[in-house]
């Protein structure tokens, strides 16, 4: 049975192209609870009629101050049963008038007729999530995205799995005595039966995304086969670890967290820098995985006390995985995070990072190609400031440049450089590494990170000595680099004299390209990005409704986004004078051309 999305269905257009009226919409409703009047419709019209971008009359009510978002909610579940889902849509701007006709006139033609959001969904007019959420706010079910972490199983269990998957819901947990029951369609009868025959006549009904129930269905069963694998089966213990560790590399995961908790234990993979549940186990099978990890570190198993850190390498075919292990100690238990490190995997090159190509040929030519001076990579943990080093590093190696690095660890083996991974473990330390790195004659020095007030005294003096220094740091942006140089205690002439350039970056989700679908910007949105409606006449949106390509997030890999600060004598100088901040990012902007991250 096709799925039903449009509980009040639309009447198809009598005449080709024709929107036939609708009973009721939401402004009528509004003005008969009152919430807007007359004259205020009369007045917003008026000026909706003088834009010269059409919007939505909902929206300039808005802009007026007539209406609130939480008004327009009410006066749709009000008046929920005579208003048509398309109708509904077309006046809270999520499809455009003359997608709606299309709408209607494909349903006038289909035969059974199509449900209205099913053939939203396929025209790509509206992403999933946000249908759900408007059928939520027609029908007056509330809307879940729930962490199905939290379903109980004894809850999941009163029903077979063939059931859920065949009706389309899942039970998620008790409220008030009564189970919640997360539906694609609340309103089919044959799912409503189903859920009486299994729970009773109490019920709370809410609204979820079709693939969402399908995952927490799958992820459920998958916890109850664990709880038949016992601690002491090796085989299975070695097998459980082994799946998740390439379940992670499938799904290109930069990060797996183990966290015990005291029933079970979760797992998720980071994934385009965003967390993502992957699965569970019993907890009971939580210290046999510990230990299992703790072997291929070569760690001590029988330190339950204390923190503990280690590596290990797994075979991938042709390639070598590399992962870091840290095991921090929690009242459930030790919690895990394995950091996957693909250590032959290709370098991106820096036209290919994402830099705009103007700001690449800048970068090289007023910075990357200087004989001299430290070149700053800042951003928070995460954005991509080792790959843009590596990818500095791989564009200037050649014959006749010795570079030379000190790093913790060495993330990727670069053929034709001198590449040191700092272990404290063994007196090799970060300290000792520096005193030793300019006595090996080197023209490019890399050093992994400045961490304190020694490693930033070693850039800036190698910078002076005629030594080209490439490092990271952790600050926000690039006149933060400045700031925390300064901070340091580093004297504003050696900042002003040896520094070349800041790059700061960060790294933004790339919208899925195979369930993208066209996305009117909300007023809301504009007002975080400070644009207008003029700003953006002929800008085009786009947002993922979610699919098995993107695991159903709307997003798959990442792009860089970048700010570069190069010093000029004018930023010097104002460095040297203790400017503040505010007013150094005025003569970065006015006499550098700085273009700011968000810009």
């Amino acid at each position: 049975m096709k799925p039903q999305t449009d509980a009040h269905p639309c009447t198809g257009p009598q005449f080709p192209g024709e929107v036939p009226p609708a009973p009721q919409n939401i402004v009528e409703s509004l003005i008969a609870t009152g919430r807007v009047s007359r004259e205020q419709l009369v007045y917003a019209q008026r000026v909706q009629s003088k834009l010269e971008t059409p919007r939505p009359i909902l929206d300039v009510l808005k802009d007026l101050k007539f209406i609130s978002d939480d008004q327009i909610k009410a006066a749709v579940r009000q008046h929920a049963a005579p208003v048509c889902l398309g109708r509904l849509l077309a006046e809270l701007g999520r499809i455009r008038e003359e997608d709606l006709r299309a709408a209607l006139a494909i349903r006038a033609e289909s035969d059974p007729p199509k449900r209205m959001g099913e053939i939203l969904l396929e025209r790509r007019l509206i992403d999933e999530r946000a249908l759900i959420e408007v059928l939520s706010q027609q029908m007056g079910f509330p809307y879940v995205d729930p962490d199905f972490t939290e379903i109980d199983p004894r809850l999941f269990f009163k029903a077979p799995a063939t059931t859920y998957e065949a009706h389309g819901f899942v039970p998620v947990r008790l409220e008030g005595g009564k189970p919640l029951i997360a539906f694609a369609d609340p309103l089919e009868p044959a799912d409503l039966d189903a859920v009486r025959a299994a729970f009773g006549p109490a019920f709370t009904a809410a609204i979820a995304r079709r693939s969402a129930i399908a995952r927490a269905i799958k992820r459920a069963q998958r916890a109850k086969q664990r709880e038949r694998i016992s601690a002491s089966d090796e085989g299975s213990i070695i097998a459980l670890v082994d799946g998740i560790i390439q379940a992670a590399v499938t799904r290109q995961a930069s990060d797996i967290h183990i966290e015990p908790f005291k029933e079970h234990t979760r797992v998720r993979f980071r994934q385009d820098g965003v967390l993502i549940h992957f699965d569970e186990f019993p907890s009971v099978l939580h210290g046999a995985v510990t230990n299992r990890l703790k072997v291929m570190c070569d760690v001590d198993i029988t330190e339950k006390r204390r923190h503990q850190g280690g590596r290990f390498v797994v075979d991938q075919g042709e390639s070598h995985l590399d992962l870091r292990a840290s095991f921090y100690v929690t009242v459930h238990g030790e919690k895990i995070v394995l950091r996957l490190l693909n250590r032959q995997s290709q370098l991106i090159r820096l036209e290919e990072s994402g830099m705009s190509p103007p700001m690449v040929e800048r970068f090289k030519e007023e910075a990357l190609y200087l004989p001299s001076g430290v070149i700053l990579i800042t951003g928070p943990t995460g954005s991509g400031k080792t790959t843009t080093v590596y990818g500095c590093i791989n564009h200037i190696n050649d014959p006749q440049t010795a570079i030379i690095t000190a790093e913790e660890p060495v993330e990727y083996v670069i053929e034709g450089i001198a590449q040191c991974s700092i272990n404290p473990r063994i007196q090799l330390t970060s300290e000792e590494t520096l005193r030793h790195i300019v006595r090996q004659d080197p023209d490019v020095i890399v050093i992994g990170e400045i961490r304190d007030t020694f490693s930033a005294e070693v850039a800036v003096q190698a910078a002076l000595t005629g030594h080209k220094v490439i490092t990271t740091f952790h600050t926000e942006d690039s006149i933060g680099g400045l700031l925390r140089l300064l901070n340091m205690n580093i004297e504003a002439f050696l900042i002003s004299s040896t520094v070349v350039s800041i790059m700061a970056q960060r790294l933004l989700r790339r919208v899925c390209p195979d369930c993208a679908a066209p996305y009117r910007p909300t007023s809301l949105d504009l007002q975080r990005l400070g644009y207008g409606l003029a700003d953006i006449v002929d800008a085009r949106f786009q947002k993922g409704q979610g699919c098995v390509r993107c695991q159903y997030t709307g997003y798959r890999g990442r792009v860089g986004i970048y700010e570069l600060l190069i010093l000029n004598e004018e930023i010097r100088n104002a460095i040297i004078q203790h400017q503040t901040s505010q007013e150094i990012r005025r003569i970065s902007i006015e006499a550098s051309g700085l273009t700011t991250l968000l810009e």
